[in-house]
């Protein structure tokens, strides 16, 4: 008798752990690369901490996952899965978030801030300043329009449509991952178009005004016009980034969901 009260136990246990450790697994890779939560200022603590709580609030709703030894080759190729979907959840999201530094490197090239760079926070490297401007405020639009609630809604979704298990993402996901990166550039030059076009024609202003007036200083002259055409466009252009912000995350979701 007390040889099977052990074994159930241990079968309830081993299910228990299963259920709660690989949509940890999955959670925490996401959330060591999406976009805010993956930033250097949260600390790793924090992530886990949230990770491992969501995985506990969503392991009544989800599947279970099949009761196999976790000290296993099959386990570890289950959690390895988790570990790729995840980060490839989190990556779409991180492209999103690149488009917009990539319209401000544009703009800031344009204008002439190439070389005023900042630190960003999230991902630790050097950016122009105009990007870094972009860049907070896609954050600040972000969490205005609940896109982190609507990430854990499509993360719990993700679970219905592709269930722990030796199940991966399909070849076809995966390319669409890899031609989705296209959006990234797209969107980037669709917010910094205005801008760009703007100081393009203030160049091709500046190059007529040399060829008639050689005595004239161009370089003293045009650097601050540049920069305040530039500045001006950005102010202008302002109220579009909510805009650019709903379809670019709207697409990723949906992207998402057809990748799982």
């Amino acid at each position: 008798m007390i040889t099977a009260a052990m074994n159930i136990t241990g079968t309830e246990l081993t299910s228990w752990l299963a259920s709660v450790i690989w949509p940890f697994m999955r959670i925490g890779a996401m959330f060591a690369a999406v976009p805010i939560f993956s930033a250097r200022s949260v600390p790793v603590r924090i992530r886990v901490l949230l990770s491992f709580f969501i995985a506990w609030i969503l392991v009544p709703v989800i599947p279970r996952p099949p009761v196999i030894d976790l000290i296993s080759a099959e386990a570890v190729l289950i959690s390895v899965n988790q570990v790729l979907i995840g980060l490839a959840m989190g990556f779409i999201l991180q492209m999103v978030f690149s488009a917009f530094v990539i319209a401000g490197q544009s703009i800031a090239m344009a204008m002439g801030l190439g070389f005023a760079s900042m630190i960003d926070p999230q991902n630790g490297v050097q950016v122009p300043v105009v990007s870094q401007a972009f860049l907070i405020m896609v954050t600040l639009v972000f969490l205005a329009l609940n896109g982190h609630i609507l990430l854990i809604e499509v993360l719990a979704e993700s679970f219905q449509r592709l269930p722990v298990g030796p199940l991966v993402i399909s070849h076809d996901g995966l390319w669409q991952l890899v031609s989705w990166g296209s959006n990234m550039f797209v969107g980037g030059m669709l917010v910094a178009l205005p801008a760009v076009a703007a100081l393009l024609l203030v160049n091709l202003a500046f190059g007529v005004t040399s060829r008639a007036a050689p005595q004239l200083n161009i370089f003293a002259v045009g650097f601050p016009v540049m920069i305040m055409v530039g500045m001006a466009f950005i102010i202008l252009t302002l109220p579009s980034i909510t805009d650019h912000v709903s379809r670019l995350m709207l697409q990723a979701f949906t992207l998402i969901n057809r990748m799982v």
